[in-house]
């Protein structure tokens, strides 16, 4: 029989203080995603954010929630990101997932969304039948520097005695890159780069329409889910990474008017822009994108924001050696999708939901 066990933002805060999250085989959370969660702007005191799910007192699953909301009409809709589903394989029998996910629809009355699911997680919602696909985005992967040391043996896991080969020609061609963008100069207009969003900025901010605000968006660089370091092996989702960092970047007009403002994140080299604010022309934010990929030594860029993507293809100055087409899906419950209006399109940044956070 699987039992299960919900926690909120005060009890996962007492759990994650009293030290008893370590004592299972694998973490079903990190302290500081927990952190991140129970200082998340939107959650409510009652909201479940973790939930395990147990076997004769043995820790075989757990589901992390994330909570959000739309301001409709000045209405409060809440609901649900799913940030983390496992379940262990060798209890597969016992049907953890579904209990899990049971539960999670219990607590939030059927008001859960999920994007950049896995292959296999997504099959398991598929099954289900109570999700549907919405919101779709279309995106660019551009690439600037080769990495087939990584990405061959991960595809090819029978390449991996091959991978010191890989290595040297990855050394090989990279240096050629380098030389070949040894032209790119720093952007010849005015920019600043923080940590966080500054007061400047919020005001500016406060011109779009957005699912989150400077706050919300500081709350969560001032508490990230993934922090540099080693991985911890026991947590079995994102949590550590070699680089890990935020850049705050403020572009400005000849009048020294903030122009355009951005959120960028680079881990271990590869980079996306979460949010950008800017109704202007965004030539110069293609022109200081390119600078910072050069100088960063970015090996890959993800951005699904449509503008940016047309005004990089129109840019003659972009440095990509290739790119392809990505599409990130959205899954609405459909209890959710019956609380929003017809037609309606929440105009997801790439770093809404949980996407910013990893």
């Amino acid at each position: 029989m699987i039992t299960l066990k919900t926690f909120n933002r005060k009890e996962l805060e007492d759990f994650i203080s009293s030290g008893a999250f370590l004592q299972y085989d694998f973490l079903p959370v990190t302290k500081h995603r927990a952190l991140s969660h129970i200082r998340n702007p939107k959650a409510s005191e009652e909201d479940t954010l973790l939930i395990l799910a147990f076997s004769e007192e043995k820790l075989i699953g757990y589901v992390g929630c994330f909570p959000d909301y739309f301001v409709i009409d000045g209405k409060e809709i809440r609901y649900a990101w799913l940030s983390t589903l496992y379940a262990n394989p060798e209890y597969r029998k016992k049907r953890p997932a579904k209990a899990l996910l049971k539960k999670v629809f219990e607590e939030y009355e059927g008001r859960i969304a999920i994007t950049e699911f896995t292959k296999e997680a997504e099959a398991l919602y598929n099954i289900m039948g109570i999700f549907e696909y919405v919101f779709p985005k279309k995106g660019k992967r551009y690439y600037f520097r080769t990495d087939a040391a990584k990405m061959i043996p991960e595809k090819k896991t029978g390449t991996q005695p091959l991978k010191p080969l890989f290595q040297t020609l990855d050394a090989a061609a990279n240096v050629f890159i380098s030389i070949k963008n040894l032209p790119v100069q720093k952007p010849d207009f005015k920019y600043e780069v923080l940590p966080r969003i500054d007061k400047e900025s919020a005001d500016f901010m406060t011109e779009f329409s957005g699912v989150r605000n400077a706050g919300e968006i500081n709350t969560f660089i001032d508490y990230p889910w993934v922090l540099e370091g080693k991985k911890d092996e026991k947590y079995l989702f994102s949590s550590f990474a070699g680089t890990f960092k935020y850049f705050w970047i403020k572009i400005f007009d000849q009048n020294n008017q903030l122009k355009a403002c951005l959120l960028l994140q680079l881990r271990d080299g590869y980079l996306k822009i979460p949010y950008l604010f800017s109704t202007a022309d965004l030539a110069e934010v293609v022109q200081f994108l390119n600078y910072f990929i050069v100088i960063n030594k970015v090996k890959g860029f993800t951005s699904y924001q449509t503008r940016l993507n047309k005004a990089i293809q129109e840019s003659k100055a972009f440095s990509h050696i290739y790119n392809r087409d990505f599409k990130r899906e959205y899954l609405f419950h459909q209890q959710l999708l019956e609380l929003l209006p017809d037609n309606f399109n929440p105009n997801y940044q790439d770093g809404d939901g949980d996407c910013m956070m990893t």
